[in-house]
């Protein structure tokens, strides 16, 4: 057997994408990969900047992109529990409302020990307010993985429906203990019924994009490292799984506990961006929210719970000229979207930039594979034109 690798030479390989006669297919390093990806964020981010420093995107569009934001970070790490673990979870909304209050709170109680105002936190300009910002949104994330720690030990023994109801009872108590908690400590501490407010304005377009970069690329990398292949193989076949080693349990709370963590960091965005935090706010109907767009965008895939979760939170803004019809309009394109694509916009489907470079770089492109033939066809023309010249 040739050894390539000793030898520096390109490996050749058999690829059912790729027909060339060659059978060497090139690919990307990897440094390459995390070069372009950086490329084009800095590039959008640079375009987002300069658009509402322009003034082209005025203050109410930037509320609206950061919710996009804060709703894409919701949308994909729920989607770790119900796309990749295959799990139904309905308590997302508590675990938001948890990262909210504890970051907000923290940020708060910890502004006069760094020196700090309101407008600074909402300019974000020094280092010592930056630095609270990232340390008040990791709190809100640790916080909220807390919960889903203490929730989704004994939650995760039960499947489906069952799955669903718990979860939902746990993310019930976190919203009444949020809302009767002063009463029984005997101070004001997270405002009660009537909401905690004096949050600084700290989340911004830039915070909140670079957050959204950093969530993606992290549980990107996590699900192609081998845990988030466990995490799969468990979503396919659990028995399977737990019989070829898997620990089944580990995996699965783990992925609920990322979740979790996730999601208080959105909460954390949420609430420097809202102002005020209202427990009524995080009901049962937030987390239907957040998992319809999982579902719409298609279980399992990150850029389907991007483009549902862009288009859900823009379209009731869109529509807000015609507040009487814009609900009827939002239930009946989900309705129509559930009848004609009930697997989702993109089902699995989850889209690779250096995956379509390499393709432009060996010619496989989809109009080019259609007129071509597939590699045991041409293997059969050979064997049917050799047998014919024996003959």
């Amino acid at each position: 057997m040739k050894d390539y690798y000793n030898k520096g030479e390109e490996r050749p390989v058999l690829s059912a994408e790729v027909r060339e006669r060659t059978g060497v297919y090139r690919s990307l390093p990897m440094s390459a990969r995390y070069a372009i990806n950086t490329a084009l964020v800095v590039l959008f981010l640079f375009i987002g900047e300069g658009l509402i420093g322009g003034g082209v995107v005025n203050r109410y569009q930037t509320g609206v992109l950061e919710q996009v934001g804060i709703y894409i970070i919701m949308a994909v790490s729920l989607n770790i529990a119900t796309g990749y673990l295959g799990q139904l979870p309905l308590g997302h909304a508590g675990f938001m409302s948890v990262g909210g209050y504890s970051c907000a709170l923290f940020i708060i109680h910890m502004m006069p020990i760094f020196g700090l105002d309101a407008r600074a936190m909402a300019t974000c300009a020094s280092p010592a307010a930056a630095l609270l910002f990232v340390l008040g949104v990791v709190f809100g994330g640790l916080c909220a993985a807390v919960c889903g720690l203490i929730i989704g030990i004994p939650a995760l023994r039960l499947k489906g429906d069952y799955l669903a109801i718990i979860t939902l009872g746990f993310a019930e108590i976190i919203r009444v203990v949020i809302n009767n908690i002063d009463g029984v400590l005997g101070f004001d501490f997270t405002g009660g019924a009537k909401g905690l407010s004096g949050i600084p304005g700290y989340t911004s377009f830039l915070n909140v994009f670079i957050t959204v970069a950093v969530v993606i690329f992290l549980i990107h990398t996590m699900m192609k490292s081998r845990h988030g292949r466990a995490i799969l193989a468990i979503r396919d076949n659990e028995i399977a799984a737990e019989a070829s080693g898997v620990h089944t349990t580990y995996y699965k709370t783990l992925a609920f506990v990322v979740s979790a963590f996730f999601a208080g960091v959105g909460g954390a965005l949420y609430a420097g961006c809202i102002g005020v935090m209202d427990p009524s706010k995080f009901g049962f109907m937030k987390s239907v929210e957040i998992l319809v767009m999982v579902v719409l965008g298609g279980m399992g895939s990150m850029l389907g719970s991007v483009v549902s979760a862009t288009v859900l939170t823009v379209l009731p803004e869109a529509l807000r000229a015609f507040s009487e019809y814009r609900m009827v309009v939002y239930a009946v394109v989900l309705i129509l979207v559930m009848i004609f694509r009930p697997q989702g916009l993109f089902g699995s489907y989850d889209f690779s930039l250096s995956r379509a470079i390499e393709r432009c770089l060996n010619g496989d492109f989809p109009w080019k594979r259609k007129g071509e033939k597939a590699p045991d066809d041409v293997a059969t023309d050979d064997a049917a034109k050799e047998a014919g010249d024996h003959e």
